[in-house]
């Protein structure tokens, strides 16, 4: 199975940072290739055309951003659960995306 690419985005890039090596940990105990990367929002369109992530997750507090990337990108965009992102719960936080991933997947064939 391919690497699948996953960012997270939020106001300065800090504390999804914390959320990116939670998710990490969680995939590699399952046994997952995943590549996760947080970015600053206003970084964003930068890290879109180098990484050419599989999906886009935004933190809650820039979940106004969601519409916009959802009419520029071909990708998913979801907004990370607001209970998740405070607890830092990184397998939750990977699960919602990797479903993301798939759902997206699903609606295309």
């Amino acid at each position: 199975m391919a690497e699948k690419k996953i960012m997270l985005v939020c106001a300065a890039g800090m504390s999804t940072s914390m959320l990116v090596t939670r998710m990490q940990k969680a995939a590699e105990k399952d046994g997952l290739s995943v590549h996760i990367f947080a970015t600053a929002a206003s970084d964003a369109d930068n890290k879109l055309e180098s990484e050419k992530p599989d999906v886009l997750m935004l933190g809650p507090q820039v979940r106004y951003l969601e519409s916009q990337f959802k009419r520029d990108l071909d990708i998913p965009v979801s907004v990370i659960n607001m209970q998740d992102y405070g607890l830092m719960n990184g397998e939750k936080a990977l699960k919602a995306s990797l479903k993301a991933i798939d759902d997206s997947k699903g609606a295309e064939a």
